[in-house]
């Protein structure tokens, strides 16, 4: 029988990854810099306040984390999903330059 299939990231072959940046070789301290960075989503994140995923039951409590440079760290609470929706788009726009 066939073995099994190599996996293979979604994507044009000829260009890397973007989702681990490269390391540059020449910065002494790039793997020190490259452990700082945060996590691919984003500076701030909410989580179920008693775990699970994050889209079920939208009407129970929040945890708020943002990232201070090493890991994230809790700044507060929201009621609801939605609520903290609208915290995750209030930094986005802030953050944003066209805004």
């Amino acid at each position: 029988m066939g073995g099994m299939a190599k996996h293979r990231r979604p994507g044009p072959v000829d260009q890397p990854s973007r989702a681990v940046p490269r390391i540059d070789a020449g910065d002494p301290l790039a793997a020190y810099r490259r452990r700082r960075r945060p996590p691919l989503d984003g500076w701030r994140r909410h989580r179920p306040l008693h775990g699970g995923a994050g889209h079920l039951r939208p009407g129970e409590p929040r945890v708020l984390e943002e990232w201070d440079g090493f890991a994230y760290q809790v700044t507060g609470a929201a009621p609801d999903l939605a609520t903290a929706q609208a915290w995750l788009a209030e930094a986005e726009t802030r953050d944003d330059p066209a805004g």
